[in-house]
């Protein structure tokens, strides 16, 4: 079988007096706590601390960033154990889709997903041999030898990988119950909540009508009426700060804002609520809501995110069959500058809100993004997101915005993954191409090392901490 292993210096500049710089900062940030703000793990798995079952089960089936390269090649999502719609899992057994995988994994050469899942293999699981259909056994049989153990167990891995925060991220329909468990368990690890109210904001949305049941049921306010609907995105903000949500998270098409009348609103509200909203007018409303989230979030203190530009479930024959989120969201050309406008107007130069801009488009860095985060006060920017979350995405990002939105209207790195054991290595990619970005500025000398040194702990814990207001542990070393 072929040797697996990690060469220590993978992703550094190739230019040895360059790689030497990115060495040393590297090695000034490596052991940092993980600090992930934005995810999309299961809270379950923390609530119950059950142990996962097989490699399949963990690693293959929740992650759609595998099974679309897979699926793209002819794969059908059966025979990789992907649940269908409602959760019901195909009748296949966990170990034939694995060696499927296995057999197919050269499709992933030379992509991000590679890194990740060596990472996982090599530092997590320590195994040495590389992942293809003759080592398949051996490895499906020593991630569940692991798996079985009390180590694998997912509060020992969160303790082991170093995770200070880690924020999952749930709808305004949901009861919360497996974070509850998790704040009453008495369990020192800190995982928090997101509120992502999309399901009750876009008409569109396939759940609209059942969520918003279950939003007023859980508010208790009557959300038939403009005044009660709003009135119980405050209360539901309310129990999610309660249990350490510090941010919202807004995924819709486009970043559209708008700033209507309340006698419009209202009016706008009561065709949302009659299903009698044209698609215009569904756009509308999740523009002005996006301006409503805003304002909440200048109340509350919370953190926005808008994660816009994603044409979501775009296989409509895959998204009938196995639903959401199953590698099918295409990204789209999006505009920024006169989206935000009608909320800017209102809270941009609000000192005390945050709101984290995502992009898919990344046209948009130098010429819109940038341009705004770096005037607006309210304004940061989110790292390379989803499509773009590689080494080369993350250069561009850096080249592209850093010359006018500096480095510190940036939020450091999230990770937005719903796979739980590729975190450390996510960040790790992360720590790498940061050390090597700053270290070339340090020989081009538009640094000096030590504001290199500074930045490299800004962009790992320093900004993300700032951004989502969060309070750094006690005698945390800083870079001399």
């Amino acid at each position: 079988m072929p040797k697996l292993s990690l060469h220590p210096d993978r992703l550094f500049p190739a230019d040895p007096t360059t790689r030497a710089i990115a060495r040393e900062l590297y090695a000034q940030v490596a052991g940092l706590p993980i600090v992930s703000p934005h995810g999309h793990t299961d809270p379950e798995w923390f609530a119950t601390n059950a142990p996962w079952s097989n490699a399949t089960e963990l690693l293959l089936a929740p992650d759609h960033y595998l099974f679309r390269m897979l699926y793209s090649q002819g794969i059908d999502l059966d025979a990789l154990a992907v649940p269908r719609s409602g959760g019901v899992f195909p009748d296949t057994d966990p170990r034939d889709a694995w060696r499927t995988f296995a057999a197919n994994w050269h499709l992933f050469r030379g992509t991000p997903s590679s890194m990740w899942l060596n990472h996982v293999f090599s530092e997590v699981f320590g195994i040495d041999v590389a992942l293809d259909a003759g080592s398949a056994d051996h490895i499906y049989d020593a991630i569940g030898a692991a798996l079985a153990t009390p180590a694998f167990r997912p509060r020992a891995l969160f303790e082991r990988f170093n995770i200070e925060l880690l924020a999952t991220t749930e709808g305004a329909a949901d009861d919360l119950a497996h974070h509850k468990a998790i704040q009453t368990s008495g369990w020192s690890g800190r995982v928090v909540t997101t509120y992502r109210p999309d399901s009750v904001i876009d008409p569109e949305h396939d759940s609209f009508s059942r969520d918003m049941a279950r939003f007023a049921q859980l508010s208790g306010e009557d959300v038939s009426t403009w005044h009660g609907y709003l009135a119980a995105h405050r209360k539901r903000r309310a129990d999610f700060r309660a249990l350490g949500a510090t941010a919202t998270d807004h995924g819709f098409l486009t970043p559209r804002t708008a700033n209507l009348s309340r006698v419009e609103c209202e009016a706008l509200f009561g065709k949302v609520m009659g299903g009698k909203a044209s698609a215009d007018e569904a756009e509308l409303f999740r523009a002005q809501m996006l301006t409503e989230m805003a304002r909440m979030s200048l109340e509350d203190g919370m953190t926005m995110q808008i994660h816009p530009g994603a044409t979501r479930n775009h296989n409509a024959r895959l998204f009938a069959s196995h639903g959401r989120d199953k590698g099918a969201d295409i990204p789209r050309g999006t505009e920024y500058v006169e989206a935000l406008r009608p909320m800017l107007d209102l809270f941009g130069n609000e000192p005390d809100l945050t709101v984290i801009l995502f992009t898919l488009d990344e046209t948009t860095y130098a010429r819109e993004l940038a341009p705004l985060a770096g005037h607006y006060p309210c304004l940061r920017l989110g790292p390379a997101w989803w499509f773009h979350d590689s080494p080369e995405g993350m250069r561009r990002f850096r080249e592209m915005t850093t010359e006018t939105a500096g480095f510190y209207n940036t939020v450091g790195f999230n990770d937005d993954t719903r796979a739980f054991l590729s975190i450390p290595a996510r960040h790790d990619v992360a720590r790498r191409i940061d050390c090597g970005f700053l270290a070339r500025l340090v020989a081009e000398h538009r640094l000096a090392d030590w504001e290199a040194a500074e930045l490299a702990h800004e962009l790992t814990v320093g900004l993300v901490r700032k951004a989502y207001g969060l309070q750094a542990p006690v005698r945390e070393a800083v870079p001399a």
